[in-house]
């Protein structure tokens, strides 16, 4: 099987700081990678770097078998991120931040009326998201996620501001994107949530691989 992500000798810096420090991985197509570290250990730049919103300040990065800098803007409709911005549309509808992904994913309407019951969001489809908690917001960027049905899944922090039942059913969403083959990247701090799902694990201390 080939694989989905390779970096080597990644490394990222902001100003005088290395966020990232020489990292090399490998991760094979359809499986799934737990990431863990304190706050500032680089996971949140690991991902942004995999989505390439980022570029390395040094070292090679390749998706899928590319040069994801060189061609980030080909690679980019096969992932989908997760982050803690929901980059949502606040005064469209739930319904319409679906749709207008749909059309720009190649999805029909009734897909993006599917995902948002699948979420359970079906009663509220039609309320402004500026009206809904953090946790309905949730909701909606996890339905985006699902409909686009990225082929690299990067999650960061995704069950933050749920309950224990929306964490529940977030773990669900995820072992579904794992079981449509897609390549699954989970950063968290819920340690435990992860391991359940994820069948490797990289845990990074400032911004280099360490043992957890």
């Amino acid at each position: 099987m080939s694989n989905a992500l390779e970096l080597t000798d990644v490394s990222k810096r902001y100003g005088p700081r290395w966020a990232l420090a020489r990292l090399t991985l490998q991760l094979r197509e359809g499986a799934s990678l737990l990431l863990t570290g304190h706050n500032g250990s680089g996971k949140t730049t690991l991902l942004r770097i995999l989505a390439t919103a980022f570029r390395p300040t040094t070292g090679l990065v390749r998706l899928f078998g590319r040069d994801a800098v060189a061609e980030r803007e080909s690679l980019r409709p096969r992932i989908g991120l997760l982050g803690h911005t929901s980059f949502l549309y606040e005064d469209l509808t739930a319904r319409e931040n679906c749709a207008l992904l749909a059309r720009l994913a190649g999805r029909s309407a009734a897909e993006a009326r599917a995902v948002l019951d699948r979420v359970g969001l079906g009663a509220r489809a039609d309320q402004p998201v500026r009206t809904f908690s953090a946790g309905m917001k949730k909701r909606v960027a996890i339905a985006r996620l699902l409909l686009k049905q990225p082929e690299l899944a990067l999650l960061d922090e995704p069950f933050g501001a749920l309950d224990p039942a929306g964490i529940a059913e977030m773990e669900e969403h995820i072992r579904s994107l794992t079981s449509s083959g897609a390549t699954v990247v989970l950063a968290t701090h819920q340690v435990a949530h992860g391991l359940t799902l994820c069948t490797e694990r990289l845990h990074l201390v400032e911004g280099r691989a360490a043992p957890p």
